[in-house]
């Protein structure tokens, strides 16, 4: 039997032989739905799709990253806190830099697939190419 709050989200006025009630039941919550929506503004934004694309294939501090985009260390810092607040990057010191990655995170890497399994479909490349850039 479900609970009052799970029948009321389960409510459906017609039946379609689709077992929705249980489908229903079984849906992340509205906070869950949330979560996955930010992931995708954040990854939607061209900038941080260039900078999560670098930190993908390697380990870089601002500089780098700022001089590889063609942007202000300021800038690049700023998208790069986003993402590190999402999780999907994350960072270690050394001496007087901080270096950028990509987050050892199953999100992380799912974001790490999406992206390369994309360029590799848009990419006019030969296909036995492993990323795109490559030439």
């Amino acid at each position: 039997m479900l609970t009052r709050q799970a029948a009321e989200r389960s409510y459906l006025p017609h039946d379609h032989g689709q077992d929705a009630e249980k489908i229903l039941a079984s849906m992340p919550g509205a906070g869950a739905f949330q979560r996955v929506a930010e992931t995708f503004q954040l990854i939607s934004d061209s900038t941080r799709l260039r900078i999560l694309w670098i930190l993908c294939h390697s380990e870089q501090c601002v500089c780098n990253i700022a001089a590889a985009i063609n942007m202000s260390a300021p800038a690049v810092s700023h998208h790069l806190k986003m993402l590190k607040h999402s999780g999907l990057i994350g960072n270690r010191r050394i001496g007087k830099e901080i270096h950028y990655t990509l987050a050892d995170t199953a999100e992380a890497e799912l974001v790490h697939k999406i992206i390369d399994d994309i360029f590799m479909i848009k990419c006019p490349t030969p296909a036995g190419r492993k990323h795109c850039g490559d030439e």
